[in-house]
């Protein structure tokens, strides 16, 4: 049998010295004792991929709302590819593959029904405003559970990149800060892939000095990004893409924001006037009714304000349960 100890044994011999070993994290906010077979960012990914707020992304909206036809990315599909482009970016440079996936995996967990039109709303109408970021926190800390206790009691280095991945803080892993710019080429990347199949713009319409420095294809752009991200940051404590890649690379964000996210066909007009709809009523009615999240969440009743719990349960939906509360509460 391969024992954990081996693992992190091997660690010191095949990886980076920049990498983050597993026998040296900052630890856990609770005392666990160790797994025979896992190091701890591996049990950290495992926990991640079989909580419930894990399995919710598959149902949660990327771009387009309630899209016609299989094909489009959901808030799971995105993490996936994040978590790919990570991983090979991180086997590239020798750093920790499995600290890598752990913070791919967590990194969204705290997004809106609705995409970002969602995040936007709830900002709007909770008090202290909401970042998907620090709600990702909140759900590895307070709201998912690791057996009959609340918080996964996560590492210290997953929950620092989960926490700035996106953001002005520089996750303080090189495995962290794979995963804040793999996002990033990622999401314009498989955005503007669903873009074309949309018909909102085609390959002809992205500006000529991007993709003539990034590539003319999907594929191109996205292995021109990962290899830039190795051999400039090689022998580096630092990961980072080239300045010329990375002004390309936000040439193009740019372009879809302007393009795209703000585009009528991918977010029309009734489609945000809805989800405003939908997402205020839901935190009208549980803040109105608190009893209903007081049952929900007894155990968090005293650590937790009713608008921050009611901020949670709204957070936590998918856009069909959202859907289906919001119709229920019109009926009553």
């Amino acid at each position: 049998m391969i024992s954990r100890e081996d693992i992190e044994k091997r660690e010191y011999e095949i990886l980076s010295p920049y990498a983050t070993k597993a026998a040296e994290t900052k630890g856990r906010q609770k005392p666990e004792e160790k797994c025979e077979i896992r190091t701890d960012f591996q049990r950290d990914r495992d926990r991640i991929i079989h909580s419930k707020a894990f399995r919710r992304l598959m149902h949660k909206t990327q771009v387009f709302i309630a899209p016609e036809g299989d094909h489009y990315r959901t808030r799971l599909t995105h993490t996936i590819e994040v978590a790919q482009i990570a991983r090979t970016i991180s086997r590239g440079l020798g750093l920790n593959e499995d600290l890598t996936e752990a913070i791919a995996m967590g990194h969204d967990l705290g997004h809106t029904p609705f995409g970002h039109s969602g995040e936007q709303v709830l900002s709007k109408i909770y008090s202290k405003g909401f970042r998907h970021n620090e709600q990702s926190l909140r759900v590895i800390d307070v709201l998912e559970f690791h057996g009959s206790s609340r918080g996964m009691n996560l590492t210290a280095e997953v929950r620092d990149g989960i926490l700035n991945h996106t953001g002005p803080v520089t996750p303080f892993t090189p495995e962290g800060q794979v995963v804040k710019t793999s996002d990033r080429i990622a999401y314009i990347n498989h955005d503007i892939d669903d873009a074309i199949r949309s018909g909102i713009i085609t390959e002809e319409d992205l500006p000529a000095e991007c993709v003539n420095i990034l590539g003319h294809s999907h594929k191109k752009r996205i292995d021109t990004l990962v290899r830039d991200m190795i051999t400039n940051s090689e022998s580096s404590p630092v990961i980072a893409l080239s300045p010329e890649k990375l002004d390309a690379m936000n040439k193009l964000r740019s372009f879809m924001f302007e393009n795209v996210y703000h585009n009528a066909a991918a977010k029309s007009a009734e489609d945000m006037a809805r989800i405003e709809a939908i997402i205020t009523t839901l935190f009208r009615y549980y803040s109105d009714n608190p009893e209903w999240i007081l049952r929900e969440y007894p155990d968090l009743a005293e650590i937790s304000s009713v608008e921050e719990l009611v901020k949670d349960q709204i957070a936590g939906m998918t856009d069909r349960y959202a859907e289906t509360k919001y119709k229920e509460i019109l009926s009553l």
